[in-house]
């Protein structure tokens, strides 16, 4: 059984009057790599966020993260997969609702992160895996643009890396 998402937005009426604008059930759809299945809840195009932007956060186009803005998405990592070593230049809050985690870094160190564990992600190269072959795991993530990090001054670069 799919776990849906149910979003709830709020707005505001033309008299500044505080109003639901949006109540709606969403899956998470698989992603062409096949290791997850995501589902963007909400995108702002700044930060910080413009609350006079009236228009469905969802509904903008965004990447892993948005140039100059932030993302909120639901990640469903699938029993047994892992993702490519990657990096990107944001800081992303992760926090796990279901399932666990292994979350590696550089020379194959890792850590595994169960329910309720946050994971807040700086910028460094990593990759996701889940270790249960039945399960997936739900994670949260809230991801934010950042400088990169610099080593003796030069830029760390986004990147994929594919095994």
């Amino acid at each position: 059984m799919a776990h849906r998402i149910r979003r709830i937005v709020t707005g505001h009426s033309k008299d500044g009057k505080a109003v639901f604008t949006i109540d709606e059930e969403l899956e998470t759809i698989v992603i062409p790599t096949g290791d997850a299945a995501m589902a963007t809840i909400w995108t702002t195009s700044a930060v910080p966020a413009d609350c006079n932007d009236q228009s469905d956060g969802r509904l903008r186009e965004a990447g892993t993260t948005l140039k100059g803005g932030s993302v909120i998405r639901v990640v469903d990592m699938l029993p047994g997969a892992s993702s490519p070593m990657h990096r990107s230049s944001s800081i992303d809050y992760g926090i796990v609702i279901s399932g666990e985690i292994e979350l590696e870094l550089d020379d194959k160190v890792f850590k595994t992160i169960g329910i309720g564990g946050i994971i807040i992600q700086n910028g460094t190269i990593h990759k996701w895996r889940n270790p249960s072959l039945s399960e997936k795991c739900r994670i949260v993530f809230v991801l934010t643009e950042a400088k990169p990090f610099e080593v003796n001054g030069i830029p760390l670069s986004d990147e994929m890396i594919h095994e």
